[in-house]
């Protein structure tokens, strides 16, 4: 019986696509290949439909690639569908998507779909007659009014009776003001006084450029905030109401806002929520009722408040949820032990049922299951760790362990605290979303010795980034132990932690780098006037102020005046750090380029990095939609052979091993203060990030390789570098070199 085959649509037209594209990666990464065919499917703003190539689905912002749709994707009509896929696996977010127009669209062309169907869909997306629904059937809703369009763009005529509608629902200052059909918390803002009113309407109004709509001027409720998905058990029926999850914004916000969700590490959160079992049950029966209510089916996301007397408040009914990888729908799931693929499994199955195709399905796998033996790889998956790059580092591991493939190895996430102890994680905790939350979680019967790995695992996989983790001490370890790894040795991986050595070192090599300074906390104290002295003496403005040993954009700044020379090595060497490198700017394409490979190295496609401002930020390296990565960067074959060919260079005299990010510079004969074109070499990271959509992704899909078969790549070549030719199978990136 062939499989099932599942389009998985993502993008869309909403303001929300990058969100999409984040959760529609997520599926198609966790989709159970074993059953179901994969058929990635892309809409773009303009509502153009295209058969979306892998080699695009893990760029990092929809931008990196839409460009290049026209010549390298197959447009498609939507009546193609009927014959393309079985199935459509909805994760596009907003309009057009959650609003009834796609599943009516989807009706019309007899496609079974995930979800609820077309009236919950159009209710549940608008704000403003979903309240009316609820409390009509006794659900606490949050106070509000509904401001309309031509009220807002005539606000100091309306602006009295506004403020009326406000006094008489006894809705005081501060208060919520949000779109009525937006979702991720766009154009949400919280108004202090009436004065900062009619701003607030206004980006509420037109969070959607084209599209102006009614805005909701609701009371800030006072409580804690949770989120709690509804699953339903397709066998009986019934709703599951997943373990609820406590949101608590950071301090110095009103709101959970954009970058909160997304960005790792941000906010805080708690599942389940810290609360009694009895409030959690009357929590998720509120919920529960509300999705009856509005008629959700198969899943739903319910947003809420719960008030110090035991009231529960519901503010945002989501008839579908986010999917990112640390998403409240996985993170909640977890607590009952259902992986990603169990949970999408789940979804489909719930659907099928539904459509009356999964009695079908299920009867050919009993007869086509073979039971195999296979002696599986067992592996440990380092992340966390001591340094401040510890958020990112969990983003990385968590995702190597999601792309590590369970038919081949037998995966053990393992968490390394900020003292640099172990701890085995289970599935909720791998969840989580940020290393205090897991940190706190922990048990100690959970922990493990360093010197019991080589009884627990056969690799160990370091996605660790920065301190120890990055500069030779956890590397050194290993080797103690005996035990087989990724990356570069000891010497490498010391030597490209310390920015200057490194830059020092190539440059008695013959390679082009920045001039530089290294500053010494010391010095600075002592005497900061002739510190400064002796920078602006040596290096011309404006300059670049960096730690020496970290990574990640981490207090990186570009720097034009004494002054703010000041400021910035005053607030680096604040945060303990004992050296600081100044550097000379340099103009130029900014580029970064991964490396794969032992002996013989192969660099990929480099990727211009665009950054928004001077300073290429950590949101736009790691916030859906923030930062974009052109890849190949747009530039001369002939140039980028050039750029290739030196950072192969550079790779072998740095004795790096296994895989690497080089970030550098092109220059122009005109931009080069030589008069010749030429590559400037900026930093080496031993060990860059693995994260959902990390450049280096992007980077080996242009060559054909998917995230799976790279990071397979890597641990192969860790096993031939530090357990001498263990084999583990065809590489991936030899078999694409041979093709």
């Amino acid at each position: 019986m062939p499989k099932l085959r599942v389009g998985v649509l993502m993008g869309g037209k909403s303001i929300e696509r990058e969100v999409s594209f984040n959760s529609g990666r997520t599926v198609c990464d966790h989709l159970d290949t074993s059953r179901y065919d994969i058929v990635p499917l892309y809409q773009t703003k303009l509502g153009d439909l295209y058969l979306l190539p892998w080699h695009f689905l893990h760029r990092g912002k929809t931008s990196d690639f839409e460009h290049r749709l026209v010549r390298e994707a197959t447009l498609l009509s939507w009546d193609d569908l009927k014959s393309l896929i079985d199935f459509m696996y909805i994760a596009v977010h907003g309009r057009y998507a959650e609003d009834g127009t796609l599943q009516g669209f989807l009706e019309v062309l007899r496609i079974p779909y995930l979800g609820s169907k077309v009236f919950s869909s159009a209710l549940g997306m608008d704000k403003i007659i979903q309240k009316e629904f609820l409390a009509s059937a006794g659900i606490n809703v949050a106070q509000g009014i509904a401001v309309y369009p031509d009220q807002i763009k005539n606000f100091a005529a309306h602006k009295s009776a506004i403020l009326n509608q406000l006094e008489e629902k006894k809705i005081p200052f501060p208060c919520i003001v949000k779109p009525h059909k937006e979702g991720s918390s766009l154009g949400i803002s919280v108004v202090h006084n009436a004065h900062d009113l009619e701003q607030a309407l206004l980006a509420a109004c037109y969070a959607h450029p084209a599209k102006p709509q009614r805005v909701l001027v609701e009371e800030c409720i006072k409580g804690m905030e949770f989120s709690c998905i509804i699953l339903t058990d397709y066998a009986t029926g019934e709703l599951m109401p997943l373990p609820p999850t406590e949101i608590v914004p950071e301090a110095d916000s009103h709101f959970y806002d954009y970058e909160q969700k997304y960005m790792p590490g941000r906010a805080s959160k708690f599942t389940p929520a810290r609360t009694s079992d009895a409030m959690i049950k009357h929590m998720q029966e509120e919920c529960m009722q509300a999705m009856r209510v509005l008629g959700i089916t198969n899943i739903g996301r319910i947003d809420g408040f719960l008030t110090a007397d035991g009231r529960v408040i519901i503010v945002d009914p989501n008839t579908l949820s986010g999917m990112g990888p640390a998403s409240f729908l996985f993170r909640e799931a977890a607590e009952i032990n259902m992986s990603h693929t169990h949970v999408i499994n789940h979804l489909i199955e719930t659907e099928l049922q539904h459509y009356g195709m999964l009695d079908a399905i299920l009867e050919q796998e009993k007869k086509d299951t073979t039971i195999m033996n296979i002696q599986k790889t067992r592996i440990a998956v380092l992340m966390g760790g001591a340094s401040n790059e510890r958020e990112i580092s969990l983003e990385s591991g968590r995702n190597v362990s999601y792309k590590l493939s369970p038919h081949k190895y037998e995966i053990i996430p393992v968490f390394v605290t900020d003292s640099m102890e172990l701890y085995k994680l289970n599935q909720s905790q791998l969840v989580r979303n940020a290393t205090k939350e897991i940190a706190a979680s922990l048990q100690p019967a959970q922990k493990i010795e360093w010197s019991s790995l080589p009884h627990l695992v056969d690799f160990v996989f370091i996605a660790l980034h920065g301190g120890e983790g990055e500069n030779g001490s956890v590397q050194g370890t290993l080797e103690m132990l005996g035990m087989p790894y990724n990356g570069s040795s000891v010497l490498a991986s010391a030597l490209c932690m310390d920015k200057f050595k490194t830059n020092e070192f190539l440059k008695a090599h013959g390679f082009d780098v920045p001039e530089s300074i290294l500053v010494a906390a010391h010095d600075w104290q002592l005497n900061p006037t002739a510190t400064i002295t002796q920078i602006m003496s040596t290096l011309p403005l404006p300059l670049i102020v960096k730690p020496h040993d970290d990574g990640c954009s981490v207090m990186v700044q570009k720097i034009k005046n004494e002054s703010d020379l000041a400021a910035a090595l005053e607030t680096l060497f604040a945060s303990g750090k004992q050296h600081a490198l100044v550097e000379e700017c340099i103009i130029g394409m900014e580029l970064t380029v991964g490396v794969i490979g032992n002996d013989i190295p192969q660099a990929l496609p480099p990727s211009q990095a665009v950054c928004s401002s001077e300073i290429l930020s950590i949101e736009e390296k790691f916030l859906p939609g923030a930062g974009e990565n052109q890849t190949p960067a747009p530039l001369p074959a002939q140039t980028l052979l050039l750029v290739q060919r030196t950072i192969e260079d550079v790779y072998k005299t740095l004795g790096c091993k296994g895989y690497s990010r080089i970030d550098c510079f092109y220059q122009t004969e005109t931009q080069s203060k030589t008069g010749k074109e030429r590559v400037v070499i900026i930093e080496n990271n031993t060990l860059p990030g693995l994260t959902p959509a990390t450049c280096i992704f992007h980077q080996a899909a242009e060559l054909g390789i998917k995230p799976m078969d790279f990071i397979d790549t890597i641990v192969q070549l860790g096993f031939e570098e530090h357990a001498k030719g263990i084999p583990l199978g065809a590489n991936p990136i030899e078999e694409q070199k041979a093709i």
